[in-house]
């Protein structure tokens, strides 16, 4: 198996770009394999890593299709309806409760008041 070249931490030659920078150049790898890697070293750790790719191989990104677009909307509308009292929580519902936090934590919010009050705050 063959190394890949590696560069010291912003010492890239000009055509190498990681997978972050093709896409705010509106590009992707395109199925091309690393071309490279950058190497940054830290003081008590490994050197953090990462991989570059060939900016004359790259592919343009896909354009979203409207297809796409309602897709992903019925995806992120879907994260955020509750699956117990099935409404619109107002926000994305963390995985680690699986309910919205009013179902989560039926107790900790008294009628009338905020989930967040305290009796140290003023009025």
């Amino acid at each position: 198996m063959a190394t890949l070249p590696t560069f010291r931490w912003r010492l890239a030659p000009d055509g190498y770009a990681t997978y972050r920078q093709l896409r705010a150049l509106g590009l992707r790898p395109g199925g091309q394999d690393v071309a490279a890697q950058l190497e940054r070293p830290r003081r008590r750790r490994g050197p953090l890593v990462a991989y570059l790719y060939r900016i004359d191989r790259a592919k343009p990104v896909r354009p979203m299709t409207p297809g796409r677009w309602a897709a992903l909307a019925k995806a992120n509308a879907a994260r955020r309806i509750c699956p117990e009292c099935r409404r619109d929580a107002g926000y994305v519902i963390p995985t680690s409760l699986g309910t919205c936090t009013t179902c989560a934590f039926p107790d900790n919010a008294p009628e009338g008041r905020s989930w967040n009050s305290s009796p140290h705050t003023a009025r």
